[in-house]
């Protein structure tokens, strides 16, 4: 078999930095990445990053596409890919997702890794959450996907935001299934 490949799609909420630092830690581990970035998400990048982050995103990913491009190849279940992470998942992504309303390529792309039961990772990004939220989120959850709030792991003591995204960025990798477990993880080392 061929080299994993990998969807990414990063949607227009808070926590651009997310879908960054799965595109870099994605490239260190020699996995293709298929990008595809909503218009809400470019900005999204430009406020919380810095001005050239989304050249930063694409020059990390193999493959870029137009968000409004249904004919990519990731829009169809004859692709094969090992499944797909949404970093940072928008509030009208996930509904979206949950609906099946395949309005553009990061949803439908995301349809697909359902329909071909496929991991699908959301790193859903609102507090705090209205009931719509928490339905959608059970929706989706109830056609298989994953949902992970990007949630700091408090108990690892983070220096820093950085390694927080890092962390979160690394469990959505880790529940993909693709390779070694990349996350710190948890040590008993309390002593009784």
């Amino acid at each position: 078999m061929s080299a994993q490949r990998v969807v990414l799609g990063v949607a227009g909420a808070s926590g651009a930095a997310l879908g960054l630092s799965v595109a870099r830690q994605l490239s260190e581990l020699g996995i293709e990445t298929d990008l595809v970035v909503s218009a809400a998400a470019k900005r999204t990048l430009a406020e919380e990053c810095w001005p050239d982050a989304l050249d930063n995103l694409c020059s990390l990913a193999t493959r870029t596409h137009a968000i409004n491009n249904i004919g990519a190849s990731i829009a169809s279940g004859s692709v094969p890919v090992s499944g797909m992470i949404v970093a940072p998942c928008s509030m009208r992504s996930l509904a979206a997702i949950a609906h099946g309303l395949d309005d553009n390529l990061l949803t439908r792309a995301a349809s697909v890794q359902l329909k071909e039961r496929r991991r699908l990772v959301l790193l859903t990004r609102e507090a705090p959450l209205t009931l719509a939220h928490l339905r959608n989120m059970t929706a989706a959850t109830e056609q298989g996907a994953i949902i992970l709030p990007p949630v700091p792991s408090f108990y690892l003591k983070p220096k820093g935001v950085p390694e927080i995204v890092d962390q979160i960025a690394s469990r959505a990798i880790d529940l993909l299934g693709i390779a070694q477990p990349v996350a710190r993880q948890w040590a008993d080392t309390i002593e009784t």
